[in-house]
């Protein structure tokens, strides 16, 4: 008998049609070698690292450069017989344009970065506790976000500015109240469409309290969204604290800015065009990458459209509309 069973065992084994062992899914791609496929996005991405990196440890190095004058060397032109911080050239007080717009980089940034985050935050979770619940509390919290974006956040700035004293602290929370209602409706958005889906409904029946359903099953699939609209939205925080340094309501002296630099160096344009240009280049590039790195983000973190970041640059055309396995 078992002679037998042993006979018939690997007999059975060797059918053709013996079903084989099912294939383990495919995880989706790491986001780094996702990023590697798109030379566009990951030269933002290398922009914006390295601007983050300068605003985080050049003030370390460049110590008190930026404020130290010299007037034997004013608006001299960018050149190498002067140094490493000669390299970009001097204003007209003989400060080495290098070294300052390394200190304006951490300025810039610790005015537009916190801002964007307070209002990620404080926007994110209203929105997502009012599209939950819906009824009274959805239409209260939607009347405040239009009553608040019916004001441009560039007048609002200016306004408050104006009457109260300027400086990087009232910029930064004049910026957030702003820019609430943008996050709160995205979230709102996301959270009332999500909290008819099955699995909510599921989580609800077997009793779970609302915050967790929130937390655990609703901010996972709505963050990628928001994160998205955030780095779009530190863009515009960083051209307003720019053009508000650029009016002279912004950054103030001793402490600098991009915009503020740009507003300095205006009228010596046709001698010492460096001195705006290059903050202005800095501004450039900074909300460029931003921009662009925003929106591969957005097709790098949808389920239904990464698959266009997998496919070899040559078919990222006309063949990128529908999905790899339809195309011949």
């Amino acid at each position: 008998m078992t002679e037998e069973t042993e006979e018939e065992v690997p007999a059975a084994n060797g059918r053709e049609d013996a079903p084989g062992p099912t294939p383990a899914p495919k995880s989706p791609p790491r986001w780094w070698l996702l990023l590697g496929r798109d030379r566009v996005a990951a030269a933002g991405a290398v922009v914006l690292s390295v601007v983050l990196l300068v605003a985080l440890f050049g003030r370390l190095l460049i110590g008190d450069r930026a404020q130290r004058q010299d007037l034997d060397a004013s608006l001299r032109a960018p050149s190498l017989s002067d140094g490493f911080y000669g390299l970009l050239g001097t204003d007209v007080l003989g400060r080495s344009v290098l070294a300052r717009l390394i200190d304006a980089a951490g300025t810039t940034l610790s005015v537009a970065v916190p801002a964007v985050l307070c209002s990620l935050v404080i926007g994110s979770a209203i929105g997502l506790w009012a599209g939950y619940h819906g009824g009274r509390r959805e239409s209260v919290a939607m009347r405040v976000a239009d009553v608040i974006l019916s004001f441009p956040s560039l007048l609002i700035a200016v306004v408050v500015l104006y009457v109260f004293s300027p400086s990087a602290l009232n910029i930064v929370l004049i910026l957030a109240v702003a820019r609430i209602p943008v996050y709160l409706r995205t979230s709102r958005a996301e959270a009332a469409e999500l909290r008819s889906r099955l699995f909510v409904d599921a989580a609800r029946t077997f009793g779970t309290p609302s915050r967790q359903i929130i937390h655990r099953h609703i901010l996972p699939i709505a963050l990628p969204t928001l994160l998205t609209v955030a780095t779009l939205d530190f863009c515009f925080v960083m051209l307003t604290e720019s053009s508000l340094s650029f009016l002279g309501i912004g950054i103030q002296p001793p402490d600098v800015s991009w915009g503020l630099m740009v507003a300095q160096g205006r009228q010596y344009l046709q001698t010492a065009c460096w001195i705006t240009v290059l903050p202005g280049l800095a501004i450039v590039l900074t909300t460029v990458s931003a921009t662009v790195l925003a929106a591969w983000a957005r097709i790098a973190t949808d389920p239904a459209q990464r698959w266009r970041l997998t496919l070899p640059r040559k078919r990222r055309g006309a063949s990128a509309a529908v999905p790899p396995e339809m195309i011949p």
